[in-house]
């Protein structure tokens, strides 16, 4: 089996990241586990939020991709959102698939969709079973090792999915 994504985002997700792109250039995402923001997803310009040795890269978001798509090879440019997590907060979350949405409300005062009137939310689904194994032989990659300049592989498995509930569905289990 394939490794699955460890981040997926629905397309209102992608399509507020693709504004939120259009408005601030290339763009990043942290999830959070901080006291003042709470665990939210926060985005930033790319590069404007420094990331850890630590810290994990969940994987890429593809602003281009199509809804239920695997894609034929990583993102590329200003399509490309890289998902970070700390590496405390990604050990006591690393058996979920994190997905990312949005939600009406207001968002992090640091993060670029906070007035938008939307905010971006991590929901999250357990992994099965073989996509634990999967995973174990795909372990992600830190912040020293991006630094290092090893990439990440193109994922198997569609990273922009219709909705939170089609995630699942996504991953091939239904």
């Amino acid at each position: 089996m394939t490794a699955p994504a460890r981040v997926v985002a629905t397309v209102a997700a992608r399509d507020l990241l693709c504004s939120l792109r259009r408005r601030h250039g290339p763009l990043m995402l942290h999830q959070s586990g901080g006291c003042c923001d709470g665990s939210s997803p926060m985005c930033y310009g790319a590069g404007e939020f420094l990331v850890g040795d630590r810290d994990v890269l969940l994987g890429e978001l593809d602003l281009a991709a199509v809804p239920g798509a695997v894609a034929a090879e990583r993102p590329i440019g200003d399509d490309a959102v890289a998902v970070w997590i700390s590496g405390p907060q990604y050990a006591a979350w690393q058996h979920t698939q994190l997905i990312l949405d949005v939600v009406a409300g207001r968002g992090g005062g640091f993060s670029l969709e906070a007035p938008e009137g939307l905010r971006f939310l991590t929901r999250s689904r357990p992994f099965m079973r073989a996509e634990l194994r999967a995973l174990t032989d795909a372990p992600p990659l830190t912040g020293v090792q991006v630094e290092a300049g090893v990439v990440p592989p193109t994922p198997g498995f569609p990273v922009v999915v219709a909705d939170a509930a089609e995630a699942e569905a996504a991953c091939g289990f239904r």
